[in-house]
């Protein structure tokens, strides 16, 4: 029987370099944006990283890149606010959503963010997949599920990255991603093969990598 939400397999010495070289040239910071109208021009593919506060996308980001201190990574829940914009070579933006769960952020300023992050999500041509990370020690919570539906209302196609893999034991595991699998199988934006990642120990950086490369 045809497992529904399979993890990604791992990619091929051909595409790990492919996955490699893509993320090997030159990363940089290119600007916060707080407003639609400071989103840098349409001109290359884009993908986007969403996440509740504190589920490791600045480490992530970094480890994909191969950076310790592109993305800045805080222990303060709701710190990044903006909507972060890297550089990838010439073909790539990766773009670092901001940590929502925010629970100690004042609402009017939630609300401003949630605006944003709508805005953003229903109407940039050039994003081509969602990346939502999801701690493997907790699965999807309800605050997932509120970015999960926004996305399938957007139209915005969403990749699970299940993060911390190495913090869970593998007969928890599996318990874990039977609700992922569950859980996801009611959205349908969601695409159906999760990730399974590791930022502290680089397992599955390669494997993501792959996938974005497939993107562009």
């Amino acid at each position: 029987m045809k497992l529904d939400f399979p993890l990604v397999q791992d990619p091929s010495e051909d595409e790990a370099e492919a996955g490699r070289k893509l993320f090997a040239g030159e990363t940089e910071f290119l600007k916060g944006v707080v407003a639609m109208s400071g989103l840098p021009p349409a001109d290359r593919v884009e993908v986007c990283f969403a996440g509740r506060s504190n589920v490791g996308k600045s480490t992530l980001i970094n480890a994909l890149t191969g950076r310790k201190a592109l993305a800045r990574a805080s222990n303060t829940p709701g710190r990044t606010q903006e909507i972060n914009y890297f550089t990838c070579g010439p073909s790539l933006y990766l773009v670092d959503l901001p940590g929502y769960g925010y629970a100690n952020a004042p609402l009017a300023v939630v609300k401003k963010w949630q605006a944003l992050l709508k805005r953003y999500l229903s109407g940039r041509s050039t994003l081509r997949r969602a990346f939502v990370l999801i701690d493997a020690r907790h699965g999807i919570k309800a605050v997932d599920e509120e970015i999960l539906s926004l996305l399938d209302s957007s139209a915005v196609t969403f990749q699970c990255v299940l993060t911390k893999a190495d913090k869970v034991k593998v007969t928890q595991m599996e318990h874990m991603l039977a609700i992922a699998r569950e859980k996801l199988s009611k959205h349908p934006a969601a695409f159906p093969e999760i990730v399974m990642t590791s930022s502290e120990k680089g397992s599955g950086i390669p494997t993501l990598r792959n996938v974005i490369a497939d993107l562009i």
